[in-house]
C-alpha cells in the first residue's frame, strides 16, 4: 500500500511518462494531447444496456490513454490524477446543463477488494481532481460519494457484455442518508472507463431507485424509443420540459426531477464511431 512518502517520491524523483515511457516526465506533452486534445464525444456501447444514461468520454481507450489509465489505477501513479481529472472535467462539461446549476459528481464505486489491493480508489481520486478543475474554471462542482456495493461482484475483465450485466445487476445502492446529498444540482455519474456500460447503467438504476422512492416518483422505460429516453433521462429539466413526469411509455424521471448523465475519461474507439451514426 502506498503512503504519503511514496506520493512525495513521485513528485521529486525523475520519472518516465506513463503513456509512452519518455524519461523524466510524469506525462509528456504528446500523451497529454492524446488524453485531452480532442473535444469530448458522446459514446454508446454495443449492445447498449438498458437504463444507460447519456455518456460523454474525453478520449478513446487506446495506446497512450490506455497506458496512462492503467498506470494510475494499477500501478499507483497518483500524480496522474490531475491530468486524468482535467480530462474527466471536460467530458462532464460536454454533457452538463446550465452553468448556473452546480454539478454533483457521483463516482461509480470500486469493489472493496480492488481498493485494498490497489491502495487507493482511482475513480474517486480522479473525480475529486475533476471537481477541483471545474471549480477553478468557475463551475460549481462537488463529489458526492453516495454509492456503495451491497453485494460482492466478480472482476469484470474477461466477461462478455451479458455476463457483465448479470455480474453487477442489483449490486449498488445509495448509502443511508445519501439521497439528501443528491439535491440541488445536475447529477453526473463518473468513472475512469466505460467498456460495456454495465456499471454505469447499474449506478444509474441505483440512483433513480433511491431518489424515486423519496420523491414518490417512478421509473418507466417501456415503450419509449431510445432517442426519446436519452433526451429525458440524460437531459436537464430545462431541456426536457415536463417530459417524463408521469405517462406510460416515457423515460423516467421522478417527482423530484432527478435527471442523470454520465462522463468518463475514456471509452473504446468503436463506441465513438457508433455515436456519430
Amino acid at each position: 500500500m502506498r503512503g504519503w512518502w511514496q506520493d512525495l517520491t513521485d513528485l521529486v524523483l525523475p520519472a518516465e511518462c506513463s503513456g509512452c515511457g519518455r524519461p523524466r516526465t510524469v506525462l509528456c506533452a504528446r500523451c497529454r494531447a492524446a488524453l485531452g486534445g480532442a473535444a469530448p464525444s458522446r459514446v454508446r456501447p454495443l449492445p447498449e444496456p438498458p437504463g444507460l444514461p447519456l455518456v460523454h468520454a474525453a478520449a478513446p481507450y487506446a495506446d497512450e490513454v490506455r497506458a496512462t489509465l492503467l498506470a494510475h489505477k494499477e500501478r499507483g501513479a497518483l500524480a496522474l490524477a490531475r491530468p486524468l481529472g482535467a480530462a474527466l472535467a471536460r467530458a462532464v462539461c460536454a454533457g452538463a446543463g446550465r452553468r448556473d446549476v452546480p454539478l454533483l459528481l457521483v463516482p461509480v464505486p470500486s469493489a472493496r477488494w480492488a481498493v485494498r489491493a490497489r491502495g487507493h480508489d482511482p475513480v474517486r481520486r480522479i473525480a475529486l481532481a475533476a471537481a477541483g478543475e471545474l471549480r477553478r474554471g468557475g463551475r460549481g462542482a462537488r463529489v458526492v460519494g453516495v454509492l456503495r456495493q451491497r453485494r460482492a461482484v466478480a472482476d469484470q475483465s474477461g466477461l462478455t457484455s451479458r455476463q457483465r450485466l448479470g455480474n453487477v445487476a442489483g449490486a449498488l445502492e445509495v448509502t443511508a442518508g445519501g439521497v439528501r446529498l443528491l439535491a440541488g444540482g445536475h447529477l453526473v455519474l463518473v468513472d475512469d472507463l466505460m467498456t460495456t456500460g454495465a456499471s454505469l447503467a447499474e449506478a444509474a438504476r441505483a440512483v433513480r431507485e433511491a431518489v424515486g422512492e423519496v420523491g414518490g416518483g417512478r421509473t418507466v422505460y417501456g415503450g419509449a424509443g431510445r432517442e426519446g429516453r436519452e433526451e429525458q433521462i440524460g437531459g436537464s429539466t430545462e431541456e426536457s420540459g415536463n417530459a417524463g413526469y408521469g405517462g406510460a411509455g416515457t423515460a423516467s424521471v421522478n417527482d423530484a426531477g432527478r435527471l442523470i448523465r454520465a462522463a468518463v475519461v475514456a471509452a473504446p474507439p468503436d463506441s465513438f464511431e457508433m455515436s456519430r451514426n
